[in-house]
């Protein structure tokens, strides 16, 4: 994928860069595998505010991406590279022989007319989802399962990936993008690849409006408003105001927020500052 710039007759164009969509190749969604979204605008089943900063935006249809990738032992081809407004990746369009079509995330170098399959005999090619046992160490792995069975819960985001760095006592050990090192099932699936759509990272929306159609408004700063109102506000002239926090008062850096007594702690060598299970702070 590859980003395309404007000329700077605007404000708005100056240093915005955009997806070229060049990778897609159908513009419609499958009608049988989308289905209507609910939009909470930030708010709970009561009607209150939980989370700040959301509302509006585009509407968005959902479409049904087969995480647990259910046929096992069946080749399928990939007819259609689409955009998904619900995630940063790309999806592909996959059919099997008899016709029954299914979404999977889009890897690097997965491109029409390529063949995909899942299940322990699958080769391990890009797009392909085999068990951890069988996959062999070294090989860069998205969409991976935390249980087995339930379908992959990790690694999704666009241009992600984890590496297969051993496998010992049943558990294969996964490095993160963050470097944190983690005991996985070793009967747990993942898809071999990277996920797709790896200049996501590089997007400048270039206006305050792109905001508006994902859903993200506006927010002011806390050190712009009064100490009424904020713990950060008030003050002369451009005052810190104190430690980074919330209107509430918890504090935007430095302090932990993963219970030490998690049962899943255990599962976890290194953490991604580097510290090793069992220090001070695992």
């Amino acid at each position: 994928m590859a980003l395309k710039t404007f000329r700077p007759l605007t404000p708005s164009q100056r240093f915005k860069a955009l997806p070229s969509f060049e990778e897609i190749t159908k513009s419609k969604p499958e009608k049988s595998l989308v289905e209507s979204k609910h939009r909470t605008g930030g708010r709970n089943n009561r009607g209150r505010k939980t989370s700040r900063h959301r509302g509006g935006g585009h509407k968005r249809n959902y479409r049904i991406i087969d995480f647990k990738r259910c046929r096992r032992d069946a080749i399928a081809e990939v007819i259609a590279i689409e955009y998904d407004p619900n995630r940063s990746a790309r999806i592909a369009l996959i059919q099997y022989p008899d016709g029954e079509k299914a979404y999977i995330l889009a890897a690097v170098g997965l491109i029409v007319g390529t063949k995909v399959a899942a299940g322990e005999k699958a080769e391990p090619n890009v797009g392909n989802a085999l068990p951890l046992k069988a996959i062999p160490l070294g090989l860069a792995l998205h969409n991976v399962e935390l249980i087995p069975g339930k379908g992959g819960q990790i690694v999704r985001s666009a241009g992600s990936q984890a590496i297969l760095s051993n496998r010992e006592g049943g558990y294969a050990l996964i490095k993160m993008a963050s470097g944190e090192l983690r005991r996985i099932n070793e009967e747990c699936y993942a898809t071999i690849g990277q996920v797709g759509n790896i200049e996501h990272m590089n997007v400048v929306s270039g206006k305050a409006g792109r905001s508006r159609w994902l859903g993200v408004r506006p927010q002011t700063r806390g050190m712009a408003m009064n100490p009424v109102d904020h713990p950060m506000g008030g003050g002369e002239g451009k005052s810190s105001g104190g430690h980074p926090r919330s209107r509430t008062g918890k504090y935007a850096k430095g302090e932990r927020t993963r219970n030490k007594t998690k049962s899943t702690n255990q599962l976890i060598l290194v953490r991604k500052n580097g510290l090793k299970l069992g220090g001070k702070y695992s």
